[in-house]
Order: structure tokens, then C-alpha cells, then sequence
């Protein structure tokens, strides 16, 4: 059960320095003078919803947390936090797994519709996989599937604040708790509304084709947030903030949600300032209090005044490669591993500092499913001694085997990164001998998707292919990523014996069958080279004087994950 929030941030030692007191009228105009507090994150601004791909793999949960809720967030430790403010939510017995999901009996949304069960039943029905068109493609662009697919029916009606989920007879989900989180639960009463379906609930139990069309071609891209003026009657809140505004040069205003049923948010405006803005002129004109980004990923970022660390995050920095084209065959992906150098990129730009001898961050990143600092890791990334460092040799030869001459690799990553790039430019001399051309691909428009499309033969990027903040303990979205079908899944990589065994290690918490499975997991990855690992994203966290209450996360959902208790004072 979850703390007060007030209580919780007492016990989480948030006392941590902040913003720079010249900020508290960061992105302030006119005579609406109300004092804010600026955050910069290298999220990107791109979807409401958290749970479709786009806004998974921009990173929304780095700044839609705290506005909308669910029935658990990703701390700053990438556990899963009840919050029960938004409900409650418990197993309970059954023949078959099932969850039983209480909203709070006071939970509205901004615009004053009382959430409800019927916001589960989208959320579910979203991420399911059952709504398919021709071909078995996916009506909606859900980020994953995992869990909500295990799911045998969601009982609800319309209206209520009661919801049982109960999953398939022959299936468990361990961590449960991933589910109906956070930035997942999105507005059905919206949905419904723009998509002119009259009831949610029965329309999507029913299965007509109509209402679910248009319900899907609504989920997945009427919550875009892009250059245009944002419709606010589509984007109420269920969390202490509410977006007011939002454009990129000025950022997302995000101000304190008057219907919010909760403790009130401590400072009545937030600006968030995304990657696509000029970290470095709003930190100089003092329009940022809050810091969270890569690493070295901002040249020349001077953070005088600021109290700031480098950590290492939860998300894996790591190239994710496609399966066709240049790296059609598995031959041309062992041989490009055998050349990336994995040990001299963690040396000279991995390591982040006051890093423990073992755990996280403690050297290069041998696994992808596999947490770092897991009692399990030692025993299951055997495979990855080949790939330490750069083989010449072994890469030529490989490639002649694959009968894949001479190359040409372009990775692509969001621009401007100066550690990605110096990543790209590493790899580049490295493989060069082996006759190997890599190409630096990185724009400041770039998206993963590039890599589904043929556009780049790579993506460098964190866990799930975000940009910034990513990962947590429980790793559902580094199983997604790589599982067959799922939209984080932007290389294509499809292995039904690894469909098997993510399905095997979320229906069974046994440390003996938990090893083996790993292991085998990490072998066959590392065989089939979807991904190459490199080491746990550092990043840079910092707070300017007079911030009270900041608490680093660097996990997918960042140091925002409890922006509502930041306080500012002179």
C-alpha cells in the first residue's frame, strides 16, 4: 500500500537541493504571474499516451505522470508504487488469476467526468492484441502487450468504479502491478466522445467492428501532441496537474489541477522543456530548475548553482538493429558486434560517478533482460565475453560467412546528443578495419520508427528505444521490445522460443526456473543478435538552489515522478 505522498517524500529523503530561485517565474508572461518551476528532460513531447508506441518510446512517462495517473507509477528506484489516491488494486483468490480494481470514489477528471471502470476496459482492449485487421496487424498501436493479452475479460459497468480482471485459465501474470499504470489509463469518456461511440464498454465486450475502428484510429493518434494549438477538451487530467498550454518553443505548462482530489500539488506551475529545446540558453537565462538528462549529452552544459550527479540510470543505452536490409542476415549482426567496443565505450563514456564495484553501472551491460544489479546476472551473460571488445578478425570473418562484404551501417538517434554521437563516431574507427562503414544518422527529427521504415540500419537509444528516460526494475518494456509483434519491437525481431520463454518467466517467480530461463533468454539473444547491450544510460540529474523536496529517478519515469511536491523557496 502506498504512503501519503506527503509521508512518502519524508521517507524517500526528498530534501534534495533545487531550482534556481531566479526561476520562479520561468516561463511566466503578461500579468499571470504565477510563480513555476522549470523541468528539462530529453523526453520528447510527442503523445499524451503513455501507453501507445509513439508515447512510450518518446518517454511520456517522464512528463505525464503526475497528470495522469493510475493505479501504480514507476518510482525513483523503478519499483512500482501503489497509488492510491487514483484506487486500489488486489488480488485476490480465484480459479483463475484475478485482480480486483477499486477507483477512489472521488476520482474526476479535470474537465469534471468521474473516472471509471470504463477507462480500464479501453486501456485493456488497447493493449490486448485481439483487435486485429487483415494480415493479423494490430488495430491499436499499442506500445506492448504484455500482461493485457493474458487477460480473459474485464468486468465492468459503464460507470462504475469497480472493475475484476481476470485472466486466461491457463495463464499467470507475475508483475501485475505493470498494469493500468500511469500515463496508460487514458480518457474513455473522450475516446468515445470524438470516436461517436455512445457506450465504450459494451462497444468494445461486443466487438463491433465499427466502434472499435473508430475507437482505435482515435487512440492511436488523437492524443499527438505536435506544433499545432492542443485541443484541451481532449486532454483532461486524473493527476494534481492539468496541461495548460503547449508549444515547443515555450514548452508544456502544466498547472495545478483544481478538480485533483488528492494532496494539492506544492508549486501551481510547471514548465517542462523537452529535448527538442536549447538546454543550454535556458539554463543560462534561468528558466530551468530541474536538470534530468544524459549525460554529457548537452556540449559545454554549465550547471554552476546547480547541485547535480551522474548516475547510473535503469535504462540500457544500447543499439537496437533491424532485422532486414544491411542486417538481413544474422551473420552481418554477429559481425558488427564483433566490432563495436563495447569495454572502451562503457571506459570512455559509460561510467557515471560514485558507482558501486558491482551492481548498476558497474561495467558494460552484458544482458538485455536481465537487470544489472540481479542476483541473477552474474550466471546468465556468459555469451557476451566474445562481444567485449573490438575483433577485427572474427568480424571479417563473419562477414565472409554471411557473405556480407564491406557494409554500410547508419544509425540514427535523436540530435543534438554529443555522447551518442561520440558513440557513433567510436564504433565508426573501430569497425573501420573490418571493413565495416558506419554512418552517423542522428537528426534532430529522428524517430525510431526510421528503423521499421528501412531509413537506418540501427537506432542508439536507451531502453525501449527512448530517447531519455527509461527502464525499470520489473523490465516489461525490455522483454517488449525485442517480443514478436509488439510496437517497441522496432527492429522486427521475431523468436517464437523467446515469445516462450518471456511468457514462461512472467507466469512463474521460481529463482530456479527464473535462472534457467534467463539464461537461456540471454543466450539466445546474444545468438540471434537483435540488440547489442552497451551500459546503463548515465544520467545527470540536478537541482539549483532553493528547490526542496527533488528526489532523482532515473528511471522511465524520471525525476518529475513527484514534481507535484517540488517547492521553491528564495
Amino acid at each position: 500500500m502506498r504512503q501519503p505522498r506527503s509521508v512518502a517524500v519524508r521517507l524517500i529523503g526528498a530534501a534534495a537541493v533545487g531550482a534556481l530561485a531566479a526561476g520562479s517565474m520561468a516561463g511566466c508572461s503578461g500579468q499571470n504571474q504565477v510563480p513555476s518551476i522549470g523541468y528539462a528532460v530529453d523526453a520528447v513531447i510527442a503523445s499524451y499516451n503513455g501507453g501507445s508506441t509513439l508515447g512510450a518510446s518518446s518517454g511520456s512517462a517522464a512528463v505525464f505522470q503526475r497528470v495522469l495517473t493510475g493505479f501504480f507509477y514507476t518510482g525513483p528506484d523503478g519499483q512500482q508504487v501503489a497509488d492510491t489516491d487514483f484506487g486500489t488494486a488486489k488480488e485476490v483468490p480465484g480459479e483463475s488469476q484475478t485482480i480486483q480494481y477499486r477507483l477512489n470514489p472521488d476520482g474526476v477528471y479535470s474537465d469534471g467526468v468521474p473516472t471509471s471502470c470504463d477507462d480500464l476496459v479501453l486501456t485493456w482492449a488497447a493493449h490486448s492484441g485481439r483487435f486485429t485487421k487483415p494480415g493479423s496487424v494490430p488495430l491499436f498501436d499499442a506500445a506492448d502487450t504484455a500482461g493485457y493479452a493474458d487477460i480473459e475479460r474485464v468486468d465492468c459497468q459503464p460507470g462504475s468504479k469497480d472493475a475484476t480482471v481476470v485472466f486466461r485459465p491457463d495463464r499467470r501474470f507475475v508483475p501485475w502491478r505493470d498494469l493500468f499504470t500511469a500515463g496508460e489509463v487514458m480518457p474513455a469518456h473522450v475516446a468515445a466522445r470524438v470516436a461517436g461511440v455512445p457506450n465504450v464498454v459494451s462497444g468494445l465486450q461486443s466487438g463491433d467492428p465499427g466502434a472499435v475502428q473508430r475507437l482505435a484510429d482515435f487512440w492511436n493518434t488523437g492524443w499527438t501532441i505536435g506544433a499545432e494549438s492542443l485541443d484541451l477538451s481532449r486532454f483532461p487530467a486524473s493527476g494534481p496537474y492539468r496541461i495548460e498550454s503547449f508549444d515547443p518553443k515555450n514548452g508544456l505548462v502544466l498547472i495545478a489541477n483544481e478538480r485533483w482530489w488528492g494532496n494539492k500539488a506544492e508549486t501551481g506551475r510547471i514548465v517542462v522543456f523537452d529535448k527538442t529545446a536549447d538546454l543550454k540558453a535556458k539554463v543560462s537565462d534561468n528558466s530551468v530548475s530541474v536538470v534530468d538528462v544524459g549525460a554529457n549529452s548537452v556540449a559545454d552544459l554549465d550547471l554552476g548553482g546547480f547541485s547535480s550527479k551522474t548516475v547510473p540510470g535503469r535504462g540500457a543505452e544500447q543499439l537496437v538493429l533491424a532485422t532486414a536490409g544491411v542486417f538481413g542476415s544474422v551473420e552481418a549482426r554477429r559481425a558488427f558486434a564483433l566490432c563495436v567496443p563495447r569495454q572502451a565505450l562503457f571506459d570512455t563514456l559509460g561510467k557515471a560517478a560514485d558507482v558501486p564495484d558491482t551492481g548498476l553501472g558497474a561495467g558494460p551491460l552484458n544482458a538485455r533482460i536481465t537487470q544489472q544489479d540481479s542476483l541473477f546476472y552474474p550466471a546468465t551473460t556468459g555469451a557476451a565475453e566474445r562481444y567485449r571488445g573490438t575483433d577485427v578478425s572474427a568480424a571479417t570473418a563473419t562477414l565472409a560467412a554471411g557473405r556480407a562484404a564491406n557494409p554500410t551501417i547508419r544509425i540514427g538517434y535523436l540530435a543534438p546528443d554529443e555522447r551518442r554521437a561520440r558513440t557513433v563516431q567510436m564504433i565508426a574507427e573501430a569497425c573501420r578495419p573490418a571493413g565495416i562503414t558506419v554512418v552517423d544518422a542522428g537528426a534532430p527529427d529522428f524517430r525510431p520508427g526510421q528503423l521499421t521504415e528501412g531509413r537506418v540500419d540501427a537506432v542508439l537509444s536507451s531502453t525501449a528505444a527512448a530517447p531519455g528516460p527509461a527502464g525499470s526494475l520489473t523490465g516489461v518494456a525490455a522483454t517488449s521490445a525485442l517480443r514478436t509483434g509488439n510496437g517497441l519491437n522496432f527492429g522486427r525481431f521475431g523468436n517464437g522460443r523467446y515469445d516462450a520463454i518471456t511468457d514462461q518467466l512472467v507466469a512463474d517467480d521460481n529463482s530456479a526456473a527464473q535462472l534457467g530461463l534467463l539464461t537461456e533468454a540471454e543466450n539466445l539473444l546474444w545468438s540471434e543478435m537483435p540488440s547489442i547491450p552497451l551500459f546503463a544510460t548515465p544520467r545527470t540529474i540536478a537541482f539549483g538552489a532553493g528547490l526542496h523536496n527533488g528526489a532523482a529517478g532515473p528511471t522511465q519515469g524520471g525525476t518529475g515522478w513527484n514534481m507535484d511536491r517540488w517547492v521553491l523557496r528564495r
